[in-house]
């Protein structure tokens, strides 16, 4: 394959075991993942995030935000500093922010406060969002519907419904396709890879996270970006190729890489 790839959702700046980083990259470089998105999730950890990103710039690209999950770490002053790194030009996106109803006990209040705070943001200083929607899926549309952010984003993992899906791409938004395609018991999510134009994904790892079928109880890697376009290509009965060249034409388009 000679189309570069795009690992569009990986959290290299989380620490796995010593050595991890330094080979997830080389190994990334070793199967043309040209470009790895980083998130963040949590403000104290941005700096680091930014670091990194300078260390590699041609390689990784940051992404700021505050995670729903983290909720119980952010504060006020997190989202006057994420405006000001927004402003310096300190990230490509918004991310990773949304809504996340799953988690025992959720502060919905609290969520809602902050990804709408995160979503103003984007809006004004034209930025696409990375989003991690968890049961939350219709209410994440509804403010997408108030908001109307120019640049759309990307929804992480998606795993709504067709109809959640379509409603998203109407918003200028892309579906992450990431590890969960690996499995076959994910019959819904193979069944929208299979059906929905081939513009409508971008790929993604979320390493060390999400492990594929065959990585299980492994820290995933960004390199494992490949073998996720492989299943797509399969899934959809086109080469590998073609699905390299317009998961990574539309990353590149959506993120302004």
């Amino acid at each position: 394959m000679t189309v570069e790839l795009i690992d569009t959702h990986c959290h290299l700046d989380f620490p796995v075991f010593d050595g991890w980083r330094d080979k997830a990259l080389s190994d990334a470089k070793a199967a043309n993942v040209k470009q790895i998105v980083v998130p963040g999730v949590v403000a104290k950890d941005w700096a680091g995030l930014l670091g990194l990103c300078r260390e590699q710039e041609t390689a990784l690209k940051p992404v700021l935000g505050l995670h729903p999950c983290f909720l119980y770490q952010h504060r006020e002053q997190d989202l006057e500093e994420l405006e000001r790194l927004l402003a310096c030009g300190g990230a490509i996106a918004v991310g990773e922010i949304g809504l996340d109803f799953f988690i025992p006990e959720p502060d919905v209040e609290g969520q809602l406060y902050f990804f709408e705070s995160q979503l103003k943001l984007a809006a004004d200083y034209k930025l696409p969002v990375l989003l991690h929607v968890r049961k939350a899926h219709d209410q994440v549309l509804k403010l997408l519907r108030r908001y109307r952010l120019p640049r759309g984003g990307i929804v992480h993992a998606f795993s709504g419904s067709e109809q959640q899906a379509e409603h998203y791409l109407t918003l200028g938004f892309k579906l992450g396709l990431g590890g969960s395609l690996t499995y076959e018991r994910a019959k819904k999510l193979r069944r929208l890879a299979q059906t929905l134009p081939l513009a409508s994904f971008v790929l993604e790892t979320d390493a060390p996270d999400i492990p594929l079928s065959d990585y299980r109880d492994q820290p995933n890697e960004p390199c494992r970006v490949l073998e996720v376009a492989q299943v797509l290509a399969e899934l959809r009965g086109i080469s590998l190729d073609q699905v390299a060249e317009q998961t990574t034409a539309t990353a590149k388009a959506l993120l302004d890489l």
